[in-house]
């Protein structure tokens, strides 16, 4: 029951992510694109000041995944790298924070683009 309860969790605050995406498409003229930029900063920012952490802990893969959690991860990288390092750790600790994610999705897309068929939609 308790393992259904974080399912639940986590289906309920990545949906309401993906909800809020939905409707801005749906209702603004904002672009996808803006969209997802937009999605990456709200969690760099709710990461900087310190409200993300706390719904990434309960929330579990439904705050940490959607690109809010990007955001969230770029933020940590850099509070910790600036607290280790310095200044220079602005330049270097998103990067690092980042680095698997984006090792993975370059990758995986690889791989995926090379099995694929490319071709026109009928």
């Amino acid at each position: 029951m308790e393992m259904f309860l974080e399912y639940c969790k986590v289906f309920l605050v990545g949906g309401l992510f993906c909800l809020v995406g939905q409707l801005l498409i749906d209702k603004t003229k904002l672009t996808p694109a803006r969209i997802l930029t937009s999605y990456v900063v709200i969690g760099v920012v709710l990461g900087a000041v310190g409200v993300y952490e706390p719904l990434a802990e309960w929330a579990g893969a439904g705050a940490t995944v959607p690109l809010t959690g990007f955001g969230n991860a770029l933020a940590q990288g850099v509070k910790s790298a600036v607290a280790e390092r310095g200044f220079i750790g602005v330049f270097s600790g998103g990067l690092t924070a980042a680095s698997a994610g984006v090792a993975a999705s370059v990758v995986f897309g690889l791989l995926f683009a090379a099995l694929g068929r490319p071709g026109d939609k009928v």
